[in-house]
């Protein structure tokens, strides 16, 4: 019974997805998560092009390599995530969403679903057109380049969308928590880059944790095929950053629950 409670109707899926696909900012954010992990992605391997074959570093790895703009794409799709629900209580709407379905863990459930269907096709798009992009220009440069057929490969284009999609449902539980979209874009900062850029830099066995451990660092070995020294494998990172998804998911359950308007 509990379970039924939290399962949103066909109505409310419904409404959801017409408030997101009727703001611009939605496909603003998902066209933003596409060209800026594409070119970023060309633009972190264009000092390879002109290397020859024989000069490429030894463990380098095509397929991690042409994703590199995910580096920026998260915290698109992060926001994605989070203007699924702050737009709403900077105008106030949300009394109105709670006055029409007034359970709340099928509102946020309904939000959560919409946001997901959004985020994985956008994951999806930037992965492959990043992956088929990159790896022509590679190929074209007479560079050893990934394919399909390879070992590994296609597991990591899988790991790569739902990576993004996972951190899009993170920045959906960030937004219910903050309530501003301020607050979110520098809860999302922190979180995706600041903490997997700084703390592994502390001292000792903690900056080894945070270097292993920390979910959005742990995420990113999801879309790796060639093993990296210290990192966590493939899937190990991508149950990391589901329990993290999921543990920042059910908090912000529990605040949206509790707290007033």
């Amino acid at each position: 019974m509990k379970l039924l409670a939290v399962i949103p109707s066909r109505n409310t899926i419904r409404s959801e997805w017409t408030k997101l696909r009727s703001v611009r900012s939605t496909w603003i954010l998902v066209a933003s998560a596409v060209f800026s992990g594409v070119a970023l992605s060309v633009l972190g391997m264009s000092d390879l092009l002109g290397v020859p074959a024989s000069q490429v570093p030894p463990g380098w790895d095509p397929t991690a390599g042409s994703l590199k703009g995910f580096l920026f794409a998260q915290l698109v799709i992060g926001m994605l995530g989070a203007f699924s629900v702050t737009p709403e209580y900077a105008s106030g709407l949300i009394g109105s969403s709670l006055a029409v379905v007034p359970a709340r863990s099928r509102l946020l459930v309904a939000k959560t679903l919409v946001v997901a269907a959004i985020a994985f096709v956008t994951s999806l798009l930037t992965t492959v057109i990043s992956f088929t992009v990159v790896q022509v220009s590679v190929k074209g440069a007479g560079l050893p380049a990934a394919g399909l057929g390879q070992p590994g490969v296609f597991g990591a284009l899988v790991g790569a969308t739902l990576y993004l999609t996972f951190v899009a449902l993170i920045g959906v539980a960030v937004g219910v928590l903050t309530r501003s979209s301020t607050g979110s874009l520098a809860v999302l900062v922190g979180a995706l880059l600041l903490v997997p850029a700084l703390a592994p830099g502390l001292p000792g066995a903690v900056g080894d944790a945070f270097g292993r451990y920390w979910p959005i660092t742990a995420g990113q070995a999801a879309y790796t095929v060639v093993p990296v020294e210290g990192a966590v494998s493939p899937g190990s990172g991508l149950v990391i950053l589901l329990v993290a998804a999921v543990v920042v998911t059910v908090v912000g359950h529990a605040a949206f629950r509790a707290r007033d308007v």
